[in-house]
């Protein structure tokens, strides 16, 4: 796992073209005698261990593609694409997967396992292409980990309910009126416009969101002028919004639209508000969840297995199988504490490989602990 690991990090792909990470995948899949096929959302890749016909299946599934950030970890297995890093943890999913595979494939089992390898869960919604392209077909119970670096090795989290955030990331364009930055009062400026509303955007979070209600706004975009000494006709605001509350989504939602209407008519500025690419929350189900701990305190021992504590304003398009279907997302601790790194979706993200083992040690006991749950 560590080898496979190291093999997909140096070679890191964005979403829908993990075409490499793919023929990685199917290489090892084909070593183990494993059965599957590929095509889904564009270069996913299911298989399946265990029992044919209609016997109960559950699914485990494993992100695959990475960040558009360029790696400062100085490791010897460092990204050789600049620009491109897996900087959250998913090129340890695919191998903690492909090291499931290799354990439960001569297992006689009471069903049928789905090993599901999906693109695209940092931009694009994979999840749902997989489910429309059939991926979850068939399948009666989900389960997914996801390495988190606040914790130890040895440690997972498993929670019942809301672990992951509603998610909803938006642009906002500004048109102005450019002119000469000597004559301000000829034009309209659009950085003036953009710099007031990024700031006016979050007081709709400190004044008028329940404090007791977890939610942020990020812009993690401004995009405005061309040259030093003309003002900018237009500008582009690009950022997510993040809340653990369908109620406080709402109130965000409706107050942005409100704030942008009035910074347009204040500053006779023409404004645009797109959303797009919404994330539901995560919800574990009650029964998956008991699973899933059930699972994990035999993994790792019941003084291990703990908590999150608040719901993560982290978004997670796990939550799009949960739909459909009964699921758990848990995450498996995975800090380094020989040498400082830094946190997911950074340049300087890493982990300790030895959370690898336990993570694919979990998610086969996970599926042997659901088929028997739902064969009982």
């Amino acid at each position: 796992m560590r080898e496979i690991r190291r093999s997909l990090h140096r070679y890191p792909e964005l979403a829908y073209q993990e075409e490499r990470t793919g023929r990685r995948i199917v290489e090892e899949l084909d070593r183990l005698g494993v059965k599957w096929r590929g095509g889904f959302a564009s270069t996913g890749i299911v298989a399946e261990i265990g029992q044919g016909g209609d016997t109960p299946c559950v699914a485990l599934r494993a992100d695959m593609d990475a960040l558009p950030i360029t790696e400062e970890t100085g490791v010897s297995f460092a990204s050789t694409r600049p620009g491109v890093m897996h900087a959250c943890g998913h090129d340890g999913h695919v191998a903690m997967l492909l090291g499931t595979a290799a354990l439960l494939r001569d297992q006689e089992l009471p069903g049928r396992v789905r090993l599901l390898f999906q693109p695209a869960e940092e931009s694009g919604n994979g999840a749902a292409r997989m489910i429309d392209d059939g991926a979850l077909d068939g399948v009666d119970m989900i389960f997914g980990g996801h390495i988190d670096t606040h914790y130890p090795v040895g440690r997972f989290t498993v929670d019942q309910g809301l672990v992951c955030s509603y998610t909803d990331p938006f642009v906002i364009r500004i048109h102005g009126q450019g002119g000469h930055a000597a004559r301000p009062h000829e034009a309209i400026d659009s950085v003036v416009v953009a710099s007031n509303l990024v700031m006016s955007l979050q007081t709709l979070i400190s004044r008028q969101i329940d404090p007791a209600q977890a939610a942020v706004i990020t812009v993690g975009r401004f995009v405005a002028g061309t040259v030093h000494n003309v003002i900018a006709e237009h500008a582009l605001l690009e950022g997510t919004i993040r809340s653990a509350h369908p109620g406080t989504r709402e109130r965000i939602l409706s107050g942005i639209r409100r704030v942008i209407q009035g910074f347009g008519e204040m500053c006779n500025a023409s404004i645009e508000l797109e959303f797009f690419g919404h994330l539901p929350a995560v919800i574990n189900d009650e029964t998956a969840t008991a699973i899933a701990r059930h699972a994990a305190d035999r993994v790792v021992g019941t003084d291990n297995v703990i908590s999150q504590g608040h719901p993560s304003l982290g978004g997670e398009d796990f939550a799009f199988y949960q739909q459909r279907i009964p699921g758990c997302l848990v995450r498996f601790g995975g800090a380094c504490t020989t040498r400082e790194t830094g946190p997911a979706h950074s340049s300087r993200f890493d982990f300790d490989e030895a959370v690898l083992g336990l993570g694919a040690a979990w998610l086969a006991e996970v599926a042997r602990a659901g088929l028997h749950s739902l064969g009982s």
